[in-house]
């Protein structure tokens, strides 16, 4: 007897508007590329830490000597021998017991009058260009989000990760929220946002100016190396990742 051969037949169309699902379970949703961008000498021409001490300064809250260890705690930060984790805690401490809103005022301030001046304009132009493409963009910085907040705002950013306070009531406690997202910290916070958005590191950027942030830039598909420390341009130079000298409008 004769066998009918068998013919695959396409599954009909769905209707305009509605996703048909698979016959086993619905697709994953797609991954996104993403953008992530450092602060200091990256986004802005100058370490954001020093121009706050300087306002303190101005404003007559910070003195002489306060100026002196902020710059000798940058020249630390810069030649990569600063205990970041040991710093962080210690200069926290000193803000227990005082308002989160006030600081948040405070530091709306200082950025309007200070801060949003050092923006180099080719961080803002690629910023810009890859939320234009449809790239998730985020700031990624040890600093807290009382400073990353309104320049994030002033972008356009949606997203910020930072090192975190810890509040109770209105107050700071004097502790920070652990990881401080700063080393292996950083690369932590950075993973859980992968995870929450799924990203493609593969796909992603990494801009930054610091060795520091060397792991960061290791694991994603395009590091982007930008006014580097003399430590980063080596080791740029070396891998042949593209190097790139962003310009001040004014320092």
């Amino acid at each position: 007897m004769a066998t009918r051969s068998r013919k695959a037949i396409a599954p009909s169309p769905a209707p305009p508007g509605e996703k048909r699902p698979s016959a086993r379970r619905a697709a994953a949703p797609a991954k996104s590329r993403a953008a992530f961008f450092d602060v200091d000498k990256t986004i802005l021409s100058q370490n954001s830490g020093t121009l706050f001490v300087k306002y303190l300064y101005e404003q007559g809250r910070a003195t002489r000597v306060d100026l002196v260890k902020g710059l000798a705690t940058y020249l630390q930060y810069k030649v990569n021998i600063l205990d970041i984790d040991k710093f962080t805690k210690q200069a926290v401490k000193q803000l227990k017991g005082q308002s989160e809103t006030e600081m948040v005022t405070f530091c709306a301030h200082w950025y309007d009058e200070v801060v949003r001046n050092f923006i180099y304009p080719e961080a803002r132009a690629a910023i810009r260009r890859h939320l234009q493409e449809g790239t998730v963009v985020a700031i990624v910085t040890g600093a807290t989000r009382y400073v990353a907040e309104p320049l994030a705002r002033d972008l356009g950013i949606e997203h910020v990760i930072c090192t975190q306070l810890d509040v109770r009531q209105g107050m700071f406690s004097g502790r920070v929220v652990e990881p401080i997202c700063f080393g292996e910290g950083k690369i932590l916070k950075l993973r859980q946002f992968v995870e929450d958005h799924r990203i493609e590191l593969a796909w992603s950027y990494f801009y930054s100016d610091s060795i520091s942030d060397l792991p960061l830039l290791e694991i994603v598909g395009h590091p982007q190396v930008v006014n580097p420390d003399p430590l980063l341009y080596r080791t740029a130079a070396r891998r042949k990742w593209p190097i790139t000298m962003f310009s001040a409008v004014w320092d």
